[in-house]
């Protein structure tokens, strides 16, 4: 499995961790909406779109920063496209899985000579992970988030997957775990 197929994977299983994550809210009602919209389709890693309460929460996991069209246009499209068919506020994420120095990894805005649009950016590798530990909905993305001892980190992961009462929840994180820790040591 991707990183794509297993980013996509989670936000779908787990959407009320995810937004507790991102958006720091308890939402009540999340509706999965379509992850291509009219026109012609923008192809992403993997795209998350939630209707939650009036407003929109657009996901993007990013394993590489180039992309045609780059990163920041695409995010301003994604907006206007979701504003002109579900009349909404759009919060955007991108997450950058893999580390970089490539400046579209810290950059949060489009800009031009008459647009400026703004959008948040998780760089997983910066992220501390005890709450990635801590959550079994995140728990496989762990492996890719700030540690001093890469084997360290992924014995915590192991002991953590291995740990889930949930057979079928644990198989699943087991199954993610092992496809983020091939890149992660």
């Amino acid at each position: 499995m991707s990183y794509d197929n297993t980013c996509k994977y989670l936000a779908e299983q787990y959407p009320v961790d995810f937004v507790r994550w991102l958006l720091g809210l308890e939402p009540k009602k999340i509706k999965v909406l379509k992850t291509e919209l009219s026109l012609e389709p923008i192809h992403a890693d993997a795209v998350i779109f939630w209707l939650i309460g009036n407003q929109i929460l657009h996901i993007e996991f990013q394993t590489l920063p180039q992309s045609s069209p780059s990163i920041p246009l695409r995010m301003l499209d994604y907006s206007v496209r979701l504003k002109r068919r579900y009349g909404r506020i759009v919060v955007q994420i991108v997450i950058f899985l893999q580390p970089t120095t490539n400046p579209v990894a810290f950059t949060e805005e489009y800009r031009d000579e008459t647009t400026v649009h703004r959008y948040r950016v998780i760089r997983l590798w910066e992220q501390e992970s005890a709450p990635f530990l801590a959550n079994p909905a995140l728990l496989p993305l762990a492996v890719l988030t700030k540690t001093d001892s890469p084997r360290t980190l992924l014995a915590q992961v192991a002991e953590r997957v291995a740990s889930i009462p949930n057979l079928e929840e644990r198989l699943a994180s087991d199954g993610l775990y092992r496809d983020f820790s091939r890149s992660a040591v």
